[in-house]
């Protein structure tokens, strides 16, 4: 991880303590990133994200819940949801972003269908919805 820091330069443009974080760069799972500290000028919004591709249903449940602690899962759809710091992530099962790339198109809308009208992704659900069962 490296961080570069604020200095006295600038400051009548950005308002920062000398000392204050300007950027953090990281990895994760071999991904580079480069996180900006905009200040209150510069808020997350749905324009950045992130996605976590789960492979069950235990690993969506984790993931939904940890990341959503502190922050707003209830207003969110989709899978999507944002973390205590506003940051939005999109909590992903595999087995949906199959579905979705499949040849059959009626499947593809059904499952679409009812993802849409889901907050955090039920895979049981999608895979009904898929193969054309209702939602008894």
């Amino acid at each position: 991880m490296r961080v570069t820091r604020y200095g006295e330069a600038g400051f009548e443009f950005h308002g920062k303590v000398p000392g204050t974080a300007m950027t953090v760069a990281f990895e994760l799972y071999g991904q580079p990133f480069t996180a900006l500290n905009g200040g209150p000028v510069f808020r997350f919004n749905e324009a950045v994200s992130l996605q976590v591709l789960c492979g069950d249903q235990a690993e969506v449940d984790h993931y939904w819940a940890r990341l959503g602690e502190g922050g707003a899962p209830q207003a969110q759809q989709c899978g999507w949801l944002k973390d205590r710091y506003g940051l939005s992530w999109q909590v992903v099962p595999e087995v949906l972003l199959e579905m979705l790339l499949a040849e059959d198109q009626a499947a593809v809308q059904r499952a679409t269908q009812a993802m849409l009208q889901m907050k955090k992704l039920d895979i049981a659900a999608l895979q009904r919805a898929f193969v054309g069962e209702s939602q008894a």
